[in-house]
């Protein structure tokens, strides 16, 4: 049985959450979307909604694994600590159900995507549309960092890991070689 992954990139205003899949080989969104609550006055409402509906989805699609996107910047700290909290009600709805939820920061989001920790959401949107079987509709920017967290969370399982040293997310291994080495699924022969 191939995994369901269940990628969310937690936002006090918008949630995206995607569904990713594999079917013969070929990747899968099997649901890319946004939880909506600019209409939620507030704060703590707009989590209980947040845990209600990441519960009732994981309840829907049965996924396998979790993965949540970890805010790690920002200017002001009132919104970082609003971000944090809506990650910790995804967070909580995933382990109410039993399941693990792994945590990535942005960076290795986006590296392990396009093999850059500052590339653009447009040049992530532009690799995941290569990579992955999207849904019809064009997907917002919080949807497409749903589905990159479960991409690369999907991609993580699959690789066997060079040595068992854990390393930084900012360490300066960016030559194309390492790359290469890194991610072999992702060269195409000639």
């Amino acid at each position: 049985m191939p995994d369901i992954i269940l990628g969310i990139d937690p936002g006090s205003r918008n949630t995206g959450y995607a569904v990713l899949t594999e079917e013969n080989g070929k990747l899968i969104a099997l649901r890319c979307d946004v939880l909506k609550m600019a209409h939620i006055e507030e704060h703590s409402d707009r989590l209980q909604f947040i845990f209600e509906k990441i519960s009732a989805l994981i309840k829907s699609v049965q996924p396998t694994k979790c993965a949540v996107e970890t805010p790690i910047y920002g200017v002001d700290p009132q919104a970082m600590l609003k971000l944090g909290r809506a990650q910790a009600a995804a967070i909580l709805a995933i382990k109410n159900a039993g399941l693990e939820a792994t945590e990535y920061f942005p960076k290795v989001v986006k590296k392990s995507i396009t093999g850059n920790g500052n590339a653009t959401k447009d040049q992530v949107a532009f690799m995941l549309k290569k990579m992955v079987q999207l849904p019809d509709e064009k997907l917002s920017n919080d949807a497409t960092d749903a589905l990159a967290v479960a991409w690369c969370h999907m991609m993580n399982g699959k690789r066997i890991p060079a040595s068992k040293k854990k390393t930084h997310q900012n360490n300066k291994k960016s030559d194309w070689a390492s790359f290469v080495a890194d991610n072999p699924e992702r060269v195409k022969g000639l």
